[in-house]
């Protein structure tokens, strides 16, 4: 798969900051570096300690991208599924799994009710 358009990268990251802002309030802020079709998400916590998080796979669409999360025991990534249990989803989506994790935050992984 291609790297995703500039516009992508941009809307991606003001995705992610807008959700962190949202529902993360540990983090000072999320990081978003890109090589190829993947993008590493790190957090930040306001004493500056960095947290890698995830890493997703651009699939060609802005709103889905494939899911990996970074697994400290072992300093990679590791192909995952999401809540929903699909392997791609929202970037969104994928903050909050992967924040519930480090962040230590089940709540995250929960659906509200539908009724």
């Amino acid at each position: 798969m291609a790297s995703p358009p500039e516009s992508t990268k941009t809307s991606l990251r003001q995705r992610l900051l807008a959700r962190a802002r949202e529902r993360w309030p540990q983090l000072a802020t999320v990081n978003v570096r890109h090589h190829g079709a993947f993008a590493y998400i790190t957090g930040e916590l306001a004493d500056g300690t960095t947290l890698p998080l995830m890493r997703l796979r651009y699939t060609g669409s802005a709103r889905d991208w494939g899911f990996a999360i970074y697994r400290a025991s072992h300093e990679d990534y590791e192909n995952s599924i999401l809540p929903s249990g699909y392997p791609f989803g929202t970037p969104q989506e994928a903050l909050d799994c992967a924040c519930g994790l480090y962040l230590n935050d089940t709540t995250a992984w929960l659906k509200p009710p539908t009724n």
